[in-house]
């Protein structure tokens, strides 16, 4: 059950009332950073205030470096440990300049930008992926006549060069007070209003690795239409608060999209949160303190239906939890087409004997908690054997070193590189691999003495076990590359001689998850 919390503050002290700010949560939602506004003294600020969740505390830092100007109704957008801070109104003209707040040096920074910037606009929207920070729409004014846009101006975070871009599809129609989201490489645009004063409840997808536009069809309790709301996400969730339709018409509910399955529909539930929630409001700041406070929302500020400014703040406890979806199916195709490929082998195994020993089979779980992964003998030589395995999809290879007397064999694979090395490949989250390489000479030790090439370090691990017993296990976890690979007692048969099985059909890596 979804539940409202009014949040007390120890010590007093924030940013007062204010609407038109923005809140923007770092460190996972540690903190949280409220800016500018426009306040109860009928006054635009530029303060900065800090609010510690833990400890729940405002601090106002002293900052560093030249102050925006003050202002409201601005995108600010969280980029690591630094906040972005495009465009607003000082009540007079919309603006368009850019600064960088470092949360890490509380340091403001108006850097030095290029390219085609976007016009001044205020209620626009942003969102970064990758490294790019996307604007949409918003208003602006021309011979002081507004203007609405349904532009898509993009900042290269790195380079700092702005750029137009020209979307392909249809996009959403000029507006403004909407919201916006990302999930995944998508941006997720949401109600608003456009220039007939007419407003929206619909739903618009941009992709930003295509750069084109559609329309999400929507099913479930769908949301009334409005602007001024506030969208916070929470992994595949968007949850929308509050709004207006008119000046006197304003929302105190709460509405979740769930656009987890993009490709068919988005689906609208209204959510009804136990406690007291905030009164009916617009023009109010929020985001997601997940995972340091794990599903949870903070909302605060706002106005209400007599214009004034508010100062209360509210947690939104959804008791959902934010995953990463994308990655899980990255993991899940990988997952799938590892599965083809080794089912592709074990079939070209069982039609062709001297193909056996190149098949892996399938790793699974043991009940003490330990993830068991079988391996192949890819090759013998006179002084022992080159073996191979599969830990999470990361292949590992190494040697195995032996003194006992052996016949003199041909080796059975000319695939495989320089005897004695060992090698693993390191596949990193980015997609590059590294391959490293280390040769181990056999050890002066007793005939049951074994060594195995440390993949990682070019040092060797021994190990008092007889040639009949063998077993690999990983001296780290398996989140990454394990490092190690240490040869311990376990069945390597004579039958490895012969370039078959290991170990009834393959040799045994255990490692503990």
């Amino acid at each position: 059950m979804m539940r409202w919390e009014r949040v007390g503050v120890n010590g007093g002290g924030g940013p007062g009332k204010r609407w038109g700010h923005t809140c923007n949560a770092v460190q996972g939602g540690r903190f949280f950073y409220v800016f500018g506004g426009f306040g109860d003294d009928n006054r635009h600020t530029n303060k900065i205030h800090v609010f510690d969740t833990v400890n729940r505390i405002w601090s106002e830092p002293l900052t560093k470096g030249a102050l925006p100007s003050p202002r409201d109704s601005h995108s600010c957008t969280t980029i690591g440990d630094k906040l972005f801070v495009f465009g607003g109104t000082n009540g007079r003209v919309p603006l368009n300049d850019l600064h960088i707040f470092d949360t890490s040096s509380n340091t403001w920074i108006s850097p030095s930008l290029r390219g085609d910037r976007p016009n001044p606009r205020e209620g626009h929207s942003a969102a970064f992926i990758g490294k790019r920070l996307f604007i949409f729409g918003g208003c602006g004014k021309f011979d002081d006549a507004e203007i609405f846009y349904d532009d898509v101006y993009v900042l290269n975070t790195e380079t700092l060069v702005w750029k137009r871009i020209v979307p392909s599809g249809i996009p959403p129609s000029k507006r403004e007070s909407h919201s916006c989201s990302s999930w995944n490489s998508k941006i997720i645009i949401i109600g608003g209003q456009d220039t007939s004063n007419y407003y929206q409840s619909d739903v618009h997808i941009f992709d930003a690795d295509t750069l084109s536009w559609c329309k999400l069809n929507t099913t479930g309790q769908i949301l009334p239409p409005r602007g001024g709301h506030t969208a916070v996400s929470l992994g595949k969730n968007i949850f929308i608060f509050g709004g207006f339709t008119d000046d006197q018409s304003l929302f105190d509910d709460v509405y979740m999209l769930d656009v987890g399955m993009l490709s068919a529909a988005g689906i609208w539930s209204e959510v009804i949160p136990t406690g007291e929630g905030p009164s009916a409001r617009f023009a109010v700041a929020g985001d997601c303190l997940d995972p340091h406070i794990g599903g949870t929302l903070v909302f605060i500020g706002g106005c209400d239906k007599n214009l004034k400014a508010l100062e209360d703040m509210h947690f939104l406890h959804t008791g959902l939890a934010r995953g990463d979806e994308r990655d899980e199916r990255r993991l899940e195709k990988l997952s799938l087409r590892k599965q083809l490929k080794l089912k592709c082998q074990e079939q070209q195994a069982l039609s062709s004997p001297y193909s056996r020993q190149n098949v892996y089979l399938n790793e699974y779980q043991t009940p003490l908690g330990k993830k068991t992964f079988q391996a192949k003998v890819t090759k013998n030589f006179p002084d022992g054997y080159t073996v191979e395995t599969v830990i999470d999809g990361k292949c590992l290879r190494g040697i195995l070193f032996s003194n006992k007397p052996r016949p003199n064999q041909t080796p059975c694979n000319d695939s495989i590189r320089n005897m004695g090395s060992g090698e693993t490949d390191r596949e990193k989250q980015n997609g590059d691999h590294d391959s490293v390489r280390e040769v181990t000479r056999p050890s002066e030790a007793n005939a049951n003495d074994f060594q195995q090439a440390d993949v990682s370090g070019g040092n060797s691990l021994r190990n008092e076990a007889p040639v009949e017993d063998a077993t690999a296990e990983t001296t780290h976890e398996v989140h990454g590359v394990p490092h190690d690979v240490n040869l311990e007692s376990s069945m390597l048969t004579d039958a490895v001689d012969r370039g078959t099985k290991v170990s009834k059909e393959n040799a045994t890596a255990t490692t503990d998850s």
